[in-house]
């Protein structure tokens, strides 16, 4: 009898351990969060009685924000950082959701950008693939290589700054030597006018080295090895032609009148009578009066000493100014054909220009 008891006690005892040792190796495999069907059962009636906190945002602000889920973030790490962040208010519901629906083995590291207009459900659902966080960045017709860098930092998705941005473009940067060999860029001068104008969605780990590789793929990709080899076939390098273009690109409004306003400057070129574009006086100025393109007056024509002032110095300044788009780079190779040397803005507020071959003629069309 007592031999009985013993053997069922032994098989008992190894019935007790092999479920002790299956229900360990279960909750291993689902790190710690195994939920039986009774306990989901008791979450789900739970969560059903939060229905309006799941789906309420943290408010209207749809700003995005750049959050990071580092490898091996467990829900109740991703939840703490989420409400660190502002981006859900209740950390405890976030992880029985999570749990709940299974997210919690389909969060992705990686980084997200999320808004505080996003709900408890769309944020967990979103944060299970980070292959869809691109950044929207846009490099804009006429615009100098500082407003890029402040586009960088208001734009807020970057994991670097627009300060970061100028030491990798600005002058005496290390820049890539293939470009600049293709570009003809003059050795220590910066990148200003090869940040190619377009809309570009981009990976959330971009550097800003690799923002500028990608401004520059895509300035050869636009403007390519022909429009290069017309320009050099008239004994202008690449890089004389953006200078140009970028005069144009800010003289002009309208990019019907870019291949006019070029013709106008490849005439003065012809006879070395100097540019006298506005443009290159607010450019030499480098924002000291609060704004990158002030209003400036005539005195500052003589005023401002700088080799980019084109009132005082002949020939082309020593580099671009802003960046231009392609219009205005193949209206500097392909200008108009045209007999005029000056040109001053319509009297009818339309933002167009009037064009004279004599200054008497220009003097005359004043408003």
């Amino acid at each position: 009898m007592r031999r009985a008891t013993q053997g069922c006690f032994l098989i008992c005892l190894v019935l007790a351990i092999l479920c002790v040792g299956l229900a360990l190796a279960a909750w291993i495999a689902t790190d710690g969060q195994l939920l039986g069907a009774a306990q989901r059962a008791i979450l789900r009636i739970q969560i059903s009685g939060q229905a309006k906190e799941l789906n309420a945002p943290y408010s209207n602000d749809n700003r995005p924000v750049r959050f990071h889920i580092p490898l091996g973030a467990g829900a109740g790490a991703i939840a703490a950082a989420l409400a660190e962040a502002r981006l859900i208010r209740d950390s405890e519901l976030f992880v029985d959701y999570a749990r709940l629906e299974g997210y919690d083995r389909r969060f992705e590291a990686g980084v997200y950008f999320l808004d505080q207009t996003q709900s408890i459900k769309r944020i967990a659902e979103i944060l299970t693939d980070s292959s869809k966080s691109f950044i929207p960045f846009r490099s804009v017709e006429g615009a100098r290589i500082e407003e890029l860098a402040e586009r960088i930092d208001r734009n807020g998705l970057f994991g670097f700054s627009g300060a970061d941005f100028l030491e990798v473009v600005g002058a005496g940067a290390d820049l890539p030597a293939e470009f600049a060999a293709w570009a003809s860029i003059p050795p220590a001068a910066s990148l200003e006018g090869f940040m190619f104008p377009d809309t570009y969605q981009l990976p959330p780990d971009m550097t800003a080295s690799g923002l500028r590789d990608t401004l520059l793929r895509a300035f050869r990709a636009r403007v390519g090895d022909d429009l290069r080899a017309a320009a050099l076939s008239q004994g202008l390098s690449l890089h004389q032609v953006v200078t140009l273009a970028s005069i144009i690109e800010r003289e002009a409004v309208w990019r019907d009148e870019h291949a006019m306003i070029a013709s106008v400057y490849r005439n003065r070129l012809a006879i070395n009578m100097n540019l006298e574009a506005d443009p290159t006086v607010q450019y030499s100025l480098h924002g000291a009066r609060g704004n990158w393109w002030p209003q400036i007056t005539r005195a500052d024509y003589r005023a401002v000493n700088s080799p980019y002032n084109t009132y005082l110095y002949g020939d082309l300044p020593p580099g671009p100014i802003a960046s231009p788009g392609l219009s205005a780079i193949i209206a500097a190779i392909h200008p108009a054909a045209s007999s005029y040397f000056f040109f001053r803005a319509a009297c009818d507020n339309s933002y167009y220009h009037v064009f004279a071959v004599s200054y008497e003629e220009h003097l005359a069309k004043a408003c």
